[in-house]
């Protein structure tokens, strides 16, 4: 028997995601989620960088995580702050982000 050790309730995610990040445009699907954090499933396996934008694709939102552990195709990010949206002018640092949420089929 295993001991639960995260103090949020996760929720199960059924939502289509894109990783971002240096060197990475990684479609994902959302397993499941919790204030803090979620656990995503990337459709090809790859090693991801620490530091990531994932972008909820039908949403249009781009919230940074940081990479907390990644096993095969499966992977858990920790919310790294808040989410601003793709729609629109954007900061010069979201510039890429958006770029690659357009080509990921965003609108």
């Amino acid at each position: 028997m295993t001991t639960e050790r995260r103090l949020e309730i996760r929720l199960p995610a059924d939502g289509r995601g894109l990783l971002v990040g240096p060197g990475v445009e990684q479609v994902c699907k959302l397993v499941d989620q919790s204030a803090s954090g979620l656990r995503v499933r990337i459709d090809r396996p790859g090693a991801l960088p620490r530091d990531l934008m994932i972008v909820d694709v039908p949403g249009g939102v781009a919230t940074p995580v940081t990479l907390v552990w990644q096993k095969g195709q499966e992977a858990g990010l920790k919310r790294a702050g808040d989410g601003a949206t793709l729609r629109g002018l954007v900061p010069g640092r979201l510039v890429p982000v958006r770029d690659a949420w357009r080509r990921a089929g965003g609108r």
